[in-house]
């Protein structure tokens, strides 16, 4: 992340002395922890006293995971995510969700046995016997909750921060050393507590010090993050109440705390069962709203009326809560508002008739340019000079994976955008983040200029090429001049990328492989596919053709890419599974919001797919690029007819083999039952097709 220069030098500038009155508040809500659930009294804490989901709150105050999650900010914060981080809690349904070691008990049997390891952990800490911690398997599942406890009963043993993650970065950050293994959140907490104990710029602070201090100069999470537009209710109607009270809410309140779901998969089934076969109960959605409940500190929304309207920008300050006090729209988020970007706009956002919906970061970046002299534009990536860039979210996972495995492939469907991500990576690690912001055009020209540079090359595997094209072999020397055919050894694109990152140790160098699915892995790596794992980096062998002494120098990278529909991961050889981190790019239902005259274009896409991996496979979904022009969703009754007759259909054909039936029961009412062929339609007629077989809530023929 940073260099121990870095820690000193902000360390010394650190204003310890405005973190005075959050201390002062954490310590007031310690006391408040200490006062209600003493430390005596957990051996017999009753269930009702400790867990989430049961209802209104006794008469004697939150119960202990609530007040440990939404009642103590001060202390440090274990918000977003699914109640599933407090072990076991009660379910909207009524059933008790439980961890995996306490599955199929009673629930008051499961509650004695967590209770239990609560008490036991107290006593060992207590003892200063920290090793027996990591003996107690349930408190596992809660790492975030039980190092929170610990630290508020015990803050002298351990720092005000929860997240393995983000005490995994903060141990790297002052040892340089990211391996922490398995270990538990709790036993790096106390890692990261003995280092910050022994560094001298550290001396004399107090715990929330330090907490503060690392959060604010070296935030674990870097990243650009989805900018959100959410409409606040129909027409913007619940506006003055957001703006007032600086918060921003969502309906579908039947569903019940949203953090009770712990996956889309659940959160669908919930919504399908209040709305069946109806627009709320899909994917989608529900992905969207469990976007919205785990919205963090410092994200970025914006506010809507209609599709043309911007009523002000936000800054989440808080966390999601829901407020079944309200008498309607019970899903909350805190929100400081700016209102000085209202405006109209230009041309209407297709993609705004829904509540939720992704905000391009160059749109976010001409609504918020009145703060473009503050430093930066928030949300683009693009900051004044010497400023670092925040990445895209998806680019950023792709870079963590380089640097923990050195080499990844991603994978999904055709069009889900899988080559755009891997050139977008190369152009972060290039020192091109900026043009990752940049429009269409400027972009393209970015990575041009980058491929004819030295430390980003680009290669399309086929079934034709080989080691000699990778590694080494001898080709025709096209610059003999004597008789017959003259061969030289000649270096691979590999071979000539390993050869310049090892003359450039400090730089780092990267191969992109479109399509590499379709060569013969084993035969184009050889015998380097075990020179890719990290730990063999700069392990010389001697090249069977040459001779010569080869490596893989430690600076090099290597992003794959693979489409699903031709060849299964399965079907990979498994030495190169190995040594490659798979990363899923999907069809992405947001990149296709808008709409086609009565046509829910994201609507549509979702329920074409669904049928799709239903009657064949995921594999062989169709990805949001079908539906794209210049990038954006297409919005006319003829894109949408090009692209429906002359690239979804053929798709789907190859895909069914000339089953007719099978094509059917995809495209349902599209399909003439006699011939098996698609219907042939005006394109005005095909959007109002589209949305009576995709869209009207009426299941497919055979769903």
């Amino acid at each position: 992340m940073t260099n121990a220069v870095d820690v000193r030098t902000a360390a010394a500038e650190f204003d310890r002395a405005a973190v005075a009155d959050v201390e002062s508040a954490a310590e007031d809500e310690r006391k408040q922890v200490l006062s209600q659930f003493p430390l005596e009294e957990w051996a017999e804490l009753p269930l009702e006293r400790y867990a989430l989901g049961q209802g209104a709150p006794p008469e004697s105050g939150p119960t202990y995971c609530r007040l440990m999650e939404f009642g103590t900010p001060h202390l440090g914060s274990i918000k977003g995510g699914s109640a599933a981080k407090h072990i076991m809690y009660r379910h909207n349904s009524g059933e008790w969700k439980l961890a995996a070691p306490l599955r199929g008990m009673d629930p008051q049997d499961a509650w004695a046995e967590l209770r239990g390891q609560f008490v036991r952990a107290f006593d060992a800490v207590g003892a200063g016997d920290f090793e027996a911690l990591d003996e107690l398997e349930v408190l596992r599942y809660g790492p975030a909750l039980v190092t929170k406890t610990l630290a508020t009963y015990f803050p002298e043993h351990f720092l005000p921060i929860y997240a393995g993650e983000h005490l995994r970065r903060f141990v790297a950050l002052l040892l340089g050393d990211a391996d922490q293994g398995d270990a538990s959140a709790w036993r790096i907490n106390r890692r990261l507590l003995k280092l910050v104990q022994v560094q001298p710029e550290f001396k004399g602070w107090t715990r929330h010090e330090v907490m503060r201090f690392l959060y604010e100069h070296f935030d674990p999470r870097p990243r650009q993050r989805t900018i959100w537009k959410i409409a606040p209710g129909e027409r913007g109607r619940l506006w003055e109440e957001c703006r007032d009270g600086e918060f921003i809410c969502v309906g579908w309140d039947e569903l019940g705390d949203l953090g009770q779901y712990q996956s889309d998969t659940e959160l669908k089934q919930a919504l399908d069962a209040h709305w069946p076969r109806g627009s709320g109960g899909s994917l989608t959605l529900a992905r969207r709203l469990l976007a919205f409940r785990d919205l963090e500190a410092g994200d970025r929304v914006v506010a809507n009326r209609g599709t043309d309207e911007v009523l002000a920008t936000g800054r989440v300050d808080g966390s999601y809560r829901y407020d079944p006090d309200r008498p309607e729209f019970h899903h909350v988020v805190p929100v400081a508002w700016d209102l000085s970007p209202a405006q109209k706009l230009s041309k209407p956002q297709h993609g705004w008739r829904s509540t939720f919906a992704k905000v391009d970061p160059s749109l976010f970046a001409r609504f918020t340019a009145h703060n473009a002299g503050s430093g930066s534009v928030p949300g683009t990536g693009q900051a004044q000079a010497g400023a670092p860039v925040a990445l895209p979210e998806d680019v950023q996972v792709v870079l963590d994976a380089l640097e923990r495995k050195g080499q990844v492939i991603l994978h999904g469907p055709p069009g889900t955008g899988k080559t755009r991500l891997a050139l977008g990576a190369a152009l972060a690690l290039d020192g091109r983040a900026d043009a990752l912001g940049a429009d269409a055009r400027q972009r393209a020209e970015a990575q041009a200029e980058m491929l004819h540079g030295d430390r980003v090359r680009m290669v399309t595997f086929h079934p034709s090429y080989g080691y000699e094209d990778f590694v080494e072999g001898f080709k025709p020397d096209l610059s003999a001049t004597g008789p017959g055919l003259t061969l030289a050894l000649t270096d691979g694109l590999f071979h000539t990328l390993c050869s310049r990152a090892a003359a450039h140790p400090d730089q780092t160098f990267l191969l992109v492989v479109d399509e590499i699915n379709r060569g013969d892995l084993p035969r184009i790596f050889g015998e380097l596919i075990t020179l890719l794992e990290l730990d063999k980096r700069n392990l010389p062998v001697a090249l069977p053709v040459s001779k010569r002494r080869f490596s893989v120098p430690p600076n090099v990278r290597v992003i794959g890419t693979m489409n699903t529909a031709d060849r299964s991961i399965s079907h990979l050889d498994a030495a190169v599974r190995r040594r490659f981190a798979f990363l899923p790019v999907g069809p992405d239902p947001d990149a296709v919001s808008g709409t086609v005259g009565p046509l829910d274009l994201a609507a549509f896409f979702e329920s074409l797919n669904t049928r799709i991996a239903h009657h064949l496979d995921a594999d062989h979904q169709i990805g949001h690029a079908y539906l794209l022009r210049d990038g954006e969703p297409i919005a006319t009754e003829e894109d949408l007819a090009a692209a429906f007759h002359h690239e979804v259909i053929p798709l789907l054909e190859d895909y069914c083999l000339g089953r007719a039936d099978l094509l059917h029961r995809i495209l349902g009412g599209l399909v003439d039952a006699e011939t098996g062929r698609p219907l042939l339609m005006p394109p005005q007629d095909l959007a109002d097709a589209l949305a009576t077989e995709f869209t009207s809530g009426v299941p497919g023929p055979d769903a």
